[in-house]
């Protein structure tokens, strides 16, 4: 049987086109790439001129059997626009597919933000967990961020540059002033990180113009030993409450200094102030 190449491409930077990548790029029978117009530059800098079809998220399914049919008779590439086809870009169905037609399906490893960044944040990289590009409403990354909020590993993210604002937002929110690392234009000739806490991370962002695509690593969730007790916390609200602090501002407060997720903190927040009442 044939095999389907999953072809890692360049983040940024096209030297990071493995000469291995270059020559099952070269041999293959055909190539399915996300968009064939920027897939043709690439292969046009390193010569290769493979026959090309296009296979992105809207015709996934529609060109599955393009793929297949070209597997009958010899070994097909899949490639995205950039880093590796499969991980936050089209590519599950067919290998899929291709899997239970018999096939072999093979890595052609290489360059990949999430990775690229979580190796150069400098937090923990035993244990990790990749959540791609949170929800778009506000109030759905914010359940989706509660979900993970307890957690011990560092979390990556992928974001846009016009709603990177809001997640980091919504991720001060519900984990309160965690470690923060924001790398942008990874491989490229104006590759910055950024690290710090969240606030500072925000009030770092609304200053200087977001541009190109951004990967967010985060601190996970403190040890338990670390985490405040709930009469310590009850106490911290309290004694809060008789300051002119607005309640948002006090459960972010004492959710990051008492390591307890946000919404865990602001529920015994509304409890107490019903005491009160």
């Amino acid at each position: 049987m044939s095999t389907l190449f999953l072809v890692a491409t360049p983040i940024g930077n096209l030297e990071d086109l493995s000469p291995h990548a270059q020559r099952v790029l070269r041999e293959v029978k055909l190539i399915a790439a996300e968009d064939t117009r920027h897939s043709r530059k690439l292969l046009g800098r390193f010569d290769i001129h493979t026959p090309m079809t296009s296979y992105f998220e809207h015709n996934e399914r529609l060109k599955l059997h393009v793929a297949l049919n070209a597997l009958q008779t010899g070994d097909v590439a899949l490639i995205s626009d950039a880093g590796m086809p499969g991980i936050n870009d089209p590519g599950y169905l067919l290998v899929r597919a291709a899997l239970d037609a018999g096939h072999q399906v093979s890595p052609i490893p290489g360059p990949s933000a999430p990775i690229a960044a979580l190796a150069a944040s400098g937090l923990p990289t035993d244990q990790f967990l990749y959540l791609g590009y949170p929800a778009r409403k506000s109030s759905e990354r914010q359940r989706d961020f509660e979900k993970v909020a307890n957690l011990p590993y560092t979390l990556i993210f992928l974001e846009s540059p016009h709603r990177l604002l809001p997640t980091l937002e919504d991720l001060r929110e519900i984990f309160g002033d965690r470690e923060v690392v924001v790398a942008a234009e990874l491989t490229k000739m104006y590759e910055r990180f950024f690290r710090g806490n969240l606030s500072e991370a925000l009030t770092f962002f609304k200053k200087e113009p977001a541009r190109g695509e951004f990967t967010i690593v985060v601190a996970g969730a403190q040890p338990e030993e670390g985490r405040w007790g709930p009469e310590q916390v009850l106490k911290a609200l309290r004694d809060g409450l008789g300051t002119e602090q607005a309640p948002s501002q006090l459960a972010r407060r004492v959710a990051a200094e008492a390591g307890w997720p946000r919404n865990e903190v602001y529920d015994l927040l509304r409890e107490i102030r019903k005491e009160t009442k």
